[in-house]
């Protein structure tokens, strides 16, 4: 794992925000649902790039090409988030997929693994933007030990290497701890290579 606090400025932190706002006019956030259940997840999704994540009940954990709701092509990545990719990812290959998500003040994300990409190899690339959340990372197995630290806005991560198919989550957030967001919350964007170069 690479960890990088602290790798954007404000400034970047909001040019970044502005073209996720722009972004949400084409994509606007979804709810995604757990394939078995249909129970929906605690945050809110979208994606930037030729592929997008995305899971429901009825097709599972995949990614298309396609924004579930309107059916209209994901947004292009901006180009600060190729600058990170090439800088904390340093994987030959651009990246396929950013996916975003808003995490609530009251939101989590359970302990998983990102292995829904066919190039295993490639790293997965984290941006923090907003409140800090208590980022849990472990071992290749879920029963592996964890630890914990805290997720900044600003900061950087790659899982990477032999800790890309770490499990991970998302235990908290603290809410007011960033003045980025008005209305508060977590951003968290991770840019994914899916198919093999």
């Amino acid at each position: 794992m690479k960890f990088s606090p602290g790798y954007l400025s404000r400034d970047e932190q909001s040019s970044l925000l502005e073209a996720l706002r722009a972004a949400l006019v084409e994509a606007p956030l979804f709810t995604p649902t757990m394939p078995r259940t249909g129970k929906p997840f605690s945050v809110r999704m979208t994606n930037f790039g030729p592929l997008g994540w995305l899971s429901d009940q009825e097709g599972g954990y995949r990614y298309q090409a396609t924004h579930p709701t309107t059916g209209r092509p994901w947004p292009a990545m901006p180009d600060i988030l190729l600058r990170v990719w090439n800088e904390i990812g340093g994987y030959p290959a651009p990246p396929e997929a950013c996916l975003v998500n808003w995490y609530e003040p009251t939101a989590r994300m359970g302990l998983h693994q990102d292995r829904d990409e066919q190039d295993l190899a490639a790293p997965v690339v984290s941006l923090s933007l907003g409140d800090t959340a208590l980022f849990r990372i472990g071992g290749a197995k879920r029963t592996d030990p964890t630890r914990s630290f805290r997720l900044c806005s600003g900061d950087a991560m790659a899982l990477a290497a032999e800790s890309r198919l770490s499990f991970h989550g998302v235990d908290r957030i603290y809410p007011g701890t960033s003045t980025l967001l008005a209305s508060g919350g977590r951003i968290n964007l991770t840019l994914r290579r899916v198919t093999k170069p």
